[in-house]
């Protein structure tokens, strides 16, 4: 495997998925072609660190990656990020001397794939606490309950999930693991039929008494964000920087779409294109600035990351506040471009539609604005975020 100007996506390759990209929303079907095919290129082996037979890109390499891919197919790109975060995080993990979850490095660099099994109904603290239950037994845990949005369902071989230990009432614990494909006690429902990002087919898995051997168990770290290891950071860092990215890449390709609509689209009071009618110039500004100001953001945030910038306890509000600041600003530019569509936004056949209702989704993800402002303020308070909040 060879990389070719430090990118392992070619121009057709990427061609080739957004000619996919709306058949596969059309149909709500799994972009299976577009996963084979980055597989093959060695698109999940990027984070892996070279001596597990990867690329050894860090986050900000990654991103980059992600971004481009992002332009032409954003749920492929959003899907398979999910995979790539597991890697990238576990090769810093790595990296910083701790060889403890070396495996997952391993069977990365023999061709695994890992997804995320962590939304649950009802758990607004993604990852600091959790719904599923999680038991110890002998050699290792079993999970009970039910994950939302589990990315790469068709093609997973190890699935990542989090429960909550609660043996000791006084002291409860988040077990982070990995439930392998052929395990037993699990069921994946198809409950995937959404407004937007419908190739990622992202259906539910149910967990009961789903054993985890001791062997995929990566972490038992206390509940909430006393939790919070480079692990666990980790998480954050990786999903949701590049989650800013596939949003940011997809709004830039609204802006090119909408550019290149108002150059030909004609207008009864104009004698020229309706890219010379002021307020079009206007709002076509607002969303080149809204753009440029969101990628150096993320590009700022991964680059810190990678090259290890002791930011202490400011990394969380750095990451959070990026993938915020790039999915709202997303959001404004898709919704802009659709008023300037003039109506043909508005039908199927236009991919503009499709990267509206994708756009949408990236507002789902967490941290949602809820979450976002209360633990950015609390931190920046000086608030201990798992304090609960008394009146009077």
């Amino acid at each position: 495997m060879a990389v070719a100007s430090g990118s392992v996506l070619t121009e057709s390759l990427l061609q080739a998925c957004r000619q996919r990209a709306a058949g596969y929303d059309r149909d709500n079907r799994f972009c299976q072609e577009d996963f084979d095919e980055l597989k093959a290129a060695g698109y999940l082996k990027m984070a892996v660190p070279r001596e597990f037979g990867g690329f050894g890109m860090k986050l900000a390499d990654v991103a980059q990656e992600t971004r481009r891919l992002a332009t032409y197919a954003a749920p492929t790109a959003l899907c398979i990020n999910m995979h790539n975060y597991w890697v990238g995080l576990t090769a810093d993990v790595w990296r910083s001397g701790d060889k403890s979850i070396e495996w997952l490095l391993q069977e990365a660099g023999a061709g695994e794939v890992f997804a995320a099994g962590h939304a649950e109904t009802g758990n607004d603290l993604p990852l600091l606490l959790s719904t599923t239950k999680a038991e110890r037994v002998s050699g290792g845990y079993k999970f009970t309950g039910r994950k939302a949005f589990g990315s790469l369902t068709p093609v997973w071989t190890r699935l990542g999930v989090h429960g909550m230990d609660t043996s000791d009432p006084r002291a409860p614990k988040v077990v982070h693991a990995f439930l392998p494909r052929d395990s037993k006690g699990y069921t994946i429902k198809e409950t995937w039929d959404v407004l937007g990002m419908r190739a990622t087919r992202s259906d539910d898995t149910v967990l009961d008494g789903a054993f985890v051997p001791d062997k995929y168990v990566a972490r038992v770290v206390p509940a909430g964000a006393a939790g919070v290891d480079l692990f666990v950071l980790g998480i954050f860092a990786w999903a949701l920087i590049n989650f800013g990215n596939v949003y940011y890449a997809l709004a830039k390709r609204a802006l090119e779409l909408t550019i290149e609509h108002l150059k030909t689209k004609p207008s009864i009071g104009l004698t020229r294109s309706m890219a010379y009618h002021p307020e079009v110039q206007h709002h076509i500004a607002e969303m080149a600035m809204e753009l440029e100001a969101i990628g150096p953001h993320l590009d700022s945030v991964a680059r810190d990351w990678s090259e290890g910038v002791n930011h202490g306890g400011a990394w969380p509000i750095k990451i959070v506040a990026a993938k915020y600041h790039a999915v709202e600003g997303a959001w404004r530019v898709v919704d802009r471009a659709m008023d300037l569509s003039g109506g043909f936004g508005m039908f199927k056949k236009s991919e503009l539609e499709r990267l509206f209702r994708d756009a949408r989704a990236g507002r789902f993800h967490p941290a949602n604005s809820s979450l976002t402002h209360e633990l950015i303020a609390k931190l920046s308070l000086g608030i201990n975020p798992d304090e609960t909040p008394r009146w009077g």
